[in-house]
C-alpha cells in the first residue's frame, strides 16, 4: 500500500523505526530485508494510482432519477482562502478538474480539523439517494481479528489516500461536480463519500491480493495486517 508522510520530522521518524525493526529482526538471524524506503510515496504525486485495468468506479444512477443541483452555501470569510487552497491541491496533483453545465452538482462541507487545517468534504446525500446500493461483502471483523491469533509478528497498514488512488468511471466523472468559491469541479478519482466506494474499495483490495488474504494479508476496506507465523520470516511474508 502506499504511505504519505506530511513532514520531514515525519519522515525521519519513520525511517528510525523502519531502521530499529531491521536491526531486531537481524538480530534473531534474519537475512537483510528485500525492501527499501523507495517503495514508499512520500507525496500524492508520488501516487500512480491503481490500473483502471484492476478497477474503476462507477455510478449506478437509477434510471428515472432527477438530477439534483445543490445551492451555492455561505461561508465564514477566513474560510474561503483556506477552501481555494484545499482545491488548488486537488487540481495540482490531478484528483479533479473544472467542469461546465453539470447536471448533478453538490455542495461542499469544509470541517475543521485538530490542527487548524480544514477538510473539504462533499455532501454527495442527493446522488447517493439516486444511486444502487452495491453489495459486495465486507469481511466480519471479529473473524479477521481470530486469523491474526497464533502469528509472532503483524505490521499494520493503513492507505493513505487510498480511495483516490482509484479513478473514476470517466461517464460518471461530471456525476461527481461540487461547487465552490472558485468554481464546479468533478472528480476524476474515486472521493470519500460516494454511496458503493467502500464495497468498490474491497473489491480491488481483494483483486490485488487475491492468494495472498487470509494466508498472509487480512484486508478491511483500507486497512491491511501482514501476518507471519516466525518474526524471521516477517519480511518475506
Amino acid at each position: 500500500m502506499l504511505m504519505q508522510v506530511m513532514s520531514w520530522g515525519n519522515k525521519l521518524r519513520l525511517m528510525m523505526k523502519w531502521k530499529h525493526l531491521q536491526d531486531n529482526i537481524m538480530l534473531k538471524g534474519s537475512c537483510t530485508p528485500p525492501v527499501s524506503k523507495d517503495v514508499f510515496a512520500w507525496s500524492y504525486k508520488e501516487m500512480p494510482g491503481l490500473d483502471p485495468k484492476v478497477v474503476v468506479h462507477h455510478l449506478s444512477v437509477k434510471k428515472g432519477a432527477r438530477p439534483v443541483k445543490q445551492g451555492q452555501r455561505r461561508f465564514r470569510p477566513e474560510l474561503i482562502p483556506l477552501i481555494e487552497g484545499e482545491v488548488n491541491k486537488r487540481i495540482e496533483v490531478g484528483f479533479i478538474r473544472e467542469v461546465k453545465y453539470p447536471m448533478w452538482i453538490s455542495s461542499i462541507v469544509p470541517v475543521r480539523k485538530k490542527n487548524g487545517q480544514i477538510r473539504v468534504c462533499v455532501d454527495f446525500r442527493d446522488l447517493n439517494n439516486a444511486c444502487h446500493k452495491d453489495d459486495f461483502t465486507l469481511p466480519i471483523v471479529e473473524l479477521m481479528i481470530d486469523a491474526t491469533t497464533g502469528h509472532e509478528a503483524l505490521s499494520f497498514m493503513d492507505g493513505s489516500s487510498g480511495y483516490n488512488q482509484i479513478r473514476m468511471a470517466p461517464a460518471d466523472e461530471e456525476l461527481t461536480a461540487f461547487r465552490t468559491p472558485k468554481g464546479i469541479y468533478c472528480y476524476k478519482v474515486m472521493p470519500f463519500g460516494l454511496k458503493n466506494a467502500v464495497a468498490t474499495y474491497q473489491r480491488a483490495m481483494q483483486k490485488i491480493f487475491d492468494d495472498m488474504l487470509h494466508k498472509n494479508v487480512e484486508c478491511y476496506v483500507d486497512d491491511l495486517v501482514i501476518k507471519s507465523k516466525k518474526r524471521e520470516n516477517h519480511f518475506h511474508a
